[in-house]
């Protein structure tokens, strides 16, 4: 009986689209309404009125991922080594040349992130200037910022040039919630997760890099360490040209899909923008945004972002010295810094895959924290218990594998539980401008005094990702009351119990759901 009431539905519909084409309507209007234009229907598209079939679906998304997550993973690969290129740099002579003691190196660090957490505002301009237009404004400001500091002369001159690098990729932070406009709720951490992966990709890269350019920069003209910054920043600006022409400014603008296509990828997107609308105003809404800002689930997913990225931010900076005193050459550091990086790149993207596919969040969260708390208490144990170089070599996998895992999930896990636009722009702003933060403390936990063990900085990164862990499972416990609390008001019917209908008296528009 089901069955055949969705057909009448259909039918219905596919007789209005041809009286708008009758009456002089063009296709896209009868698509609106519902004509099939010949095409089979698949049970997904009668369910959502949304009508093309699951192949051409897959096309829509395969060119996404391979057109637009692509590129925008290999913008941020050269954004993260733009900017954590730093600790190649240091034992390649830049302390040395520039006269940094530990004091001014972590002043160098902290200015960068100064001003990313500064301007961390730019997200919203996502919404104001064109993505394409922003975007290669952008990522050229930090390829030239990056590539000058080459000539740097000064401990202030790279101070200087740190804290405008930091304005440069603090806009680029947005580009999950740009992901957002592209695909659906349970598509997002697998296209997060390719985008978060190209960080420990260009960690790997950096090292491997660095190691080749600091061999070749021993019998060169100019410092090793000048010609790093020089070789691994320009890049950036060549990209920024071919920005302008890849990035799209709305699934309707891509120009590699066909019109059908343009036409599949905003149906596809229609049923969750719907859901949106329903919650709340076109446009910005500032009742939204308030009760976001009181909104304890954000507060929740930002202290584990701050948690979480004071190890993000120190690792990578300070593996290459703490490699160095482990008693390894410079060569051989810049070498063992690449193979953890590589391994997470893989891992990243498996936890982003499983996490769509059993659309969970919090048990990857849990799960990886725990697995980069036991890497750091390895790596202190060790050191205090003088297990040997290998043994802390071996806790940095765990680790860093960790992490960066658990970095993919918290932000597609921000950007999934928000109810409407105006609080999912302002939820991922929190999650930014608080989260942002740890950098600060993670790069302040490796002073020269606690050289060669560092004990006390890797056992505050283990404390920190065993809060994670606990933060998780508070939040899912949280967003779970809430969705038993959403449904008090509703029935279920179909065979199998997943519609939602109201019941006297309850809202007339389905509950939104929390992703656990």
């Amino acid at each position: 009986m089901g069955e055949l009431g969705e057909s009448f539905k259909l039918q219905r519909r596919a007789q209005a689209a041809e009286k708008v084409r009758g009456e002089g309507g063009d296709e896209d209007e009868a698509d609106e309404e519902g004509y099939t234009g010949g095409r089979r229907s698949s049970v997904s598209t009668v369910h959502s009125y949304q009508l093309y079939t699951p192949d051409e679906e897959r096309t829509v998304v395969r060119k996404f991922d391979r057109r637009l997550v692509l590129f925008v993973a290999l913008l941020y690969m050269l954004s993260f080594l733009d900017r954590s290129n730093i600790g190649n740099a240091k034992i390649a002579g830049l302390d040395h040349d520039l006269n940094l003691d530990s004091n001014r190196y972590e002043w160098v660090i902290t200015a960068f992130y100064i001003s990313y957490i500064c301007f961390e505002w730019m997200s919203i301009l996502w919404k104001i200037i064109p993505p394409h237009v922003y975007v290669t404004a952008i990522v050229l400001s930090w390829g030239i910022v990056a590539s000058l500091q080459s000539v740097a002369t000064s401990f202030a001159g790279l101070l200087v040039l740190r804290t405008l690098l930091g304005i440069g990729e603090a806009g680029f932070t947005g580009i999950p919630f740009y992901l957002s406009f592209f695909f659906k709720r349970e598509e997002l951490a697998l296209r997060t997760g390719f985008f978060i992966s190209a960080a420990p990709l260009s960690t790997t890269f950096a090292s491997t890099l660095a190691w080749a350019i600091v061999k070749l920069g021993r019998t060169g003209p100019i410092a090793a360490w000048r010609l790093l910054f020089l070789v691994e920043g320009f890049p950036s600006v060549i990209i920024a040209v071919i920005a302008w022409h890849i990035i799209p400014d709305s699934p309707g603008s891509a120009s590699y899909l066909t019109k059908r296509e343009k036409r599949v990828a905003k149906l596809r997107l229609r049923k969750q923008k719907d859901a949106k609308t329903s919650a709340s105003k076109p446009g910005l809404n500032f009742k939204e945004i308030l009760e976001t800002l009181t909104d304890p689930k954000n507060y929740l997913t930002a202290f584990m972002f701050f948690c979480t990225n004071m190890a993000f931010s120190s690792l990578p900076v300070f593996l290459p010295t703490i490699l160095h005193e482990m008693g390894n050459t410079v060569l051989i550091s810049q070498a063992l810094s690449a193979p953890p990086y590589l391994l997470s790149f893989f891992i990243v993207i498996l936890t982003a895959y499983l996490s769509d596919r059993l659309r969970n969040r919090a048990s990857f969260i849990v799960f990886h924290a725990l697995l980069s708390a036991l890497g750091y208490a390895l790596i202190a144990v060790a050191s205090a218990s003088s297990w040997g170089m290998w043994w802390r070599y071996a806790g940095v996998y765990p680790a860093a594998v960790g992490f960066f895992s658990v970095i993919t999930i918290i932000i597609t896990w921000t950007v999934n539980n928000q109810e409407s636009e105006s609080k999912q722009g302002t939820g991922f702003a929190m999650l930014q401008l608080i989260g942002q933060c740890g950098p600060l403390v993670g790069t302040r936990l490796y002073p020269d005094s606690d050289a060669p063990l560092y004990t006390r900085g890797m056992s505050i990164c283990a404390a920190a990702m065993v809060l994670v862990a606990l933060l998780a499972l508070a939040l899912r416990w949280y967003l779970k009351r809430l969705n038993r609390k959403a449904i008090q008001g509703y029935g279920k019917i179909g065979e199998e119990g997943d519609t939602l209908v109201p019941k006297m008296g309850g809202k007339s528009t389905a509950p939104f759901e929390f992703m656990l």
